[in-house]
C-alpha cells in the first residue's frame, strides 16, 4: 500500500511539472459550462480496520487476526455541476469489485497454532456525493481536492446466510453502508476532453460486522471496510 501511494504521488508530481511547460490553453470554454459528464475507471486496494474484544487467556483461543489487502477494479459515470468558479458538486455512481483475505490464527487445547483463512468478496454499487475544489488553471493543468460521503450497496453481501446451514462458517457483513471519502487529483485539459488522475480514500463510518455466535465473529468487536482508489477520468 505504501509503495502504491508513493508511486501514485510521484506520478502526479511528474504530470504537474510537465503541465507547467504547456503554453496554449485547451478547452477555453470548459469552465463556462455548468454541467459536465464523463466516465471514471480505476483500480482499488480493499482492506478492513478490525477491532477485536479484549483478549482473555482463559477463554479466548484467537491469537491474531491479519487482513491481507487485495486489488480490485471499479468503473463509474461522472456527473458534475458547477456551484462557484472553482467549486463543483459531483455525483459518480460506481461499480466496485473488491476483495479482502483474513487470516485467523488460533491456538487449540494442546497449545498448537493453526490458521483459518477467509476470502471476503464484495461487489459494491456506490453512490458518492462529493465536493470538488479546484485550483486556478496553470496553462492546461489544475490541481484539486475532493471530500464527501457515499452510500453503498454490497450486491455480493452474505448478510442473510445462515452459518448453521453451511459446512464452513463465514464472516457476515451488512449489505448497506455509509462512508466518508477524501482525495486529491490533477486535471489536464486536452484539445477535446479533460483528463484527470485521482487518489481517493474511502472509510466506512459504522460497524458492518454481523455477530452470529461463531468462532470467527465472537472475538471481534468491529469491522470497518476501507478502500484506496487510483482513478482516471475523462470529461467533456
Amino acid at each position: 500500500m505504501k509503495r502504491t501511494i508513493l508511486s501514485s504521488t510521484l506520478l502526479l508530481v511528474s504530470f504537474s511539472l510537465l503541465a507547467q511547460t504547456t503554453k496554449v490553453k485547451n478547452l477555453n470554454r470548459f469552465d463556462q459550462r455548468n454541467f459536465h459528464f464523463g466516465i471514471a475507471i480505476g483500480t482499488n486496494s480493499a482492506g478492513f480496520a478490525l477491532h477485536r474484544k479484549p483478549f482473555n487467556h482463559s477463554i479466548d483461543s484467537l491469537n491474531n487476526v491479519v487482513v491481507n489487502n487485495q486489488a480490485g477494479f471499479n468503473i463509474g459515470i461522472v456527473s458534475s455541476i458547477k456551484i462557484y468558479p472553482y467549486l463543483s458538486l459531483r455525483f459518480i455512481p460506481t461499480l466496485v469489485l473488491a476483495q479482502r483475505n483474513i487470516d485467523f490464527n488460533f491456538q487449540n487445547k494442546n497449545n498448537e497454532d493453526y490458521t483459518t483463512s477467509r476470502a471476503i468478496e464484495s461487489t459494491y454499487f456506490d453512490f458518492p456525493l462529493l465536493l470538488k475544489y479546484r485550483s486556478k488553471r496553470l496553462n492546461n493543468f489544475a490541481a484539486y481536492f475532493i471530500a464527501g460521503g457515499k452510500f453503498s450497496i454490497d450486491l455480493a453481501s452474505n448478510e442473510k446466510v445462515n452459518n448453521l446451514d453451511i459446512p464452513e462458517s463465514i464472516i457476515k457483513l451488512k449489505k448497506n453502508t455509509t462512508s466518508a471519502e477524501v482525495g486529491i487529483g490533477t486535471d489536464f485539459f486536452l484539445p477535446y476532453f479533460k483528463f484527470a488522475i485521482e487518489l481517493k480514500m474511502s472509510y466506512t463510518l459504522q460497524n458492518t460486522l454481523i455477530k452470529d455466535n461463531t468462532e470467527l465473529s465472537d472475538p471481534l468487536e468491529k469491522i470497518l471496510p476501507k478502500l484506496f482508489f487510483i482513478n482516471i477520468s475523462f470529461e467533456g
